[in-house]
């Protein structure tokens, strides 16, 4: 395992700091300038659609999903560990800094995803099962024959080696290694019970899938939002300098990582890229598949909801772990304060840093308690999005044994499940990283490629009563 790993670590270096970079900011910056700031234009047209019709309890769709079921499978597929673990990771290895950079990719990203929204809805297809979409499809268009074939493939063999199964074992480590902590359960256990509960859901198909997520989602962000503002509320004094941290380390992360100023800001930089790809998974062609599904009168306006899963997954639920370790372990001499270093003699790591931000407000057992039955909750809603965004890319390369392929993926998915609950958890995060990483570049490519099928007019311009509008008078206000 320590020869994997090394091996892993080398391939993510040259992909987080490099190429995920330059990808994952220039497609945000592209999008963001070619629809004219879609992401601020467009905010409040995006929360009118997603909490003007909010309901737990929606109709179940002969075909595909509606609106708010497409955006719930795709934050239960973004609101996961990336959100909790993740953030805790990005802290401890590139500073408090870190979480300006995962804003930044945040804020270019739902530009992005709004891109690949609209995109998945265009290149669509109807077949006599349903509406099947996702990258897979628009990369197909963007790219004829060979190539685009090959890219496709490419493209979905990545999808499920980093979803249905990397993914699913870095969910169930997360799940295993909290619950462990909290209440002594052997995380072999919790994988085992976690692999059941999801073959359960996994049996009934994407209506019973929907029917989960659009409750689950709700409910387990505002619970853990609602314990993280009491720990706010307790440590309202250091909220100040816990977010002139944020905002200082992003610039001079020398003073608290150590080291020269150009290790520094690549370290804080690429943590804050690689793991915002890995919380809000816009640009990696994950959400796509969900939103795709969705039945909604014009692209435009899948689009735009898809902006909001990307400014609650980072902007609500991953600031608000940020600001409970910051405030916390970091602000106030707290125990992280000198940097990473000091992590070992606290014993501190990623896994644990946020139960012991709870815990010093909640006390140990309530603290690690609330984090692990949140991090179960948000860990296995993120397996179940992301099997099926897998289940997808197996169907399309298996189209003709789609019933035998589709059983097999599942089989697959639940065992890994519970080996992941039995690994290494930096090997695990290594391994889902690698195959995250991969997704970008297929991706990205086909959505430059597509890049005049994401129109953008005046405001005001409205298509006629009765009439379909041509692509070209798609608003976007």
């Amino acid at each position: 395992m320590e020869t994997i790993l090394n091996v892993v670590q080398k391939i993510n270096a040259y992909l987080s700091d490099y190429i995920l970079i330059v990808l994952l900011i220039g497609v945000g910056l592209f999008y963001t300038v070619k629809t004219r700031f879609v992401q601020v234009r467009c905010f409040g047209e995006g929360m009118r659609q997603v909490f003007g019709n909010l309901s737990l309890n929606g109709k179940k769709q002969k075909e595909g999903l509606s609106s708010f079921q497409a955006l719930a499978t795709a934050i239960a597929a973004q609101v996961g560990t990336g959100n909790i673990v993740g953030a805790c990771g990005a802290i401890l290895v590139g500073g408090p800094g870190a979480i300006f950079w995962m804003w930044i990719i945040a804020f270019f990203g739902m530009a992005t995803i709004y891109a690949e929204a609209v995109l998945a809805q265009k290149t669509r297809v109807e077949t006599e099962e349903g509406v099947k979409g996702g990258p897979v499809y628009y990369i197909r268009t963007a790219f004829r024959g060979r190539f685009g074939k090959v890219l496709a493939g490419f493209f979905a063999v990545a999808t499920i080696l980093a979803l249905g199964f990397m993914g699913a074992m870095v969910q169930s480590n997360s799940i295993g290694a909290s619950c462990e902590t909290a209440f002594g359960i052997p995380s072999y256990v919790v994988g085992i019970v976690v692999a059941a509960l999801c073959a359960f859901i996994f049996l009934g198909g994407i209506s019973r899938l929907a029917s989960v997520t659009e409750k689950i989602v709700p409910l387990m962000a505002g619970f853990y939002l609602l314990g993280g503002l009491v720990v706010i509320c307790v440590n309202i004094t250091r909220l100040p300098e816990a977010v002139g941290m944020i905002f200082r380390y992003a610039f001079a992360p020398q003073a608290i990582l150590g080291g020269g100023f150009g290790y520094a800001i690549k370290t804080a930089i690429s943590q804050g890229v690689k793991r915002g790809l890995f919380s809000n998974e816009a640009g990696m062609g994950s959400t796509p598949h969900a939103h795709a599904l969705a039945k909604v009168k014009n692209p435009h306006e899948q689009g735009v909801v898809a902006m909001i899963g990307v400014f609650i997954d980072t902007f609500v639920v991953l600031t608000m772990t940020a600001l409970v370790v910051i405030m916390t372990l970091y602000a106030g001499n707290g125990p992280l304060a000198a940097g990473p270093e000091a992590a070992a003699g606290a014993g501190l790591d990623k896994t644990n840093m946020a139960q012991s931000a709870f815990s010093s407000v909640f006390t140990a057992s309530i603290g690690n308690g609330f984090v692990a039955v949140c991090l179960f909750f948000f860990a296995f809603s993120t397996i179940l999005g992301w099997n099926l965004f897998g289940k997808i890319n197996v169907e399309y390369l298996f189209a003709g044994k789609k019933k035998l392929a589709g059983t097999v993926y599942s089989v697959l998915a639940i065992g890994f499940i519970v080996l992941g609950s039995f690994l290494s958890n930096e090997l695990v995060w290594e391994l889902t990283d690698t195959f995250n990483q991969l997704m970008v570049i297929p991706n990205v490519m086909a959505m430059i490629a597509l890049a005049g099928m994401v129109p953008v007019v005046r405001a005001g311009k409205k298509k006629k009563a009765g009439q379909e509008a041509p692509a070209e008078e798609e608003t976007v206000a």
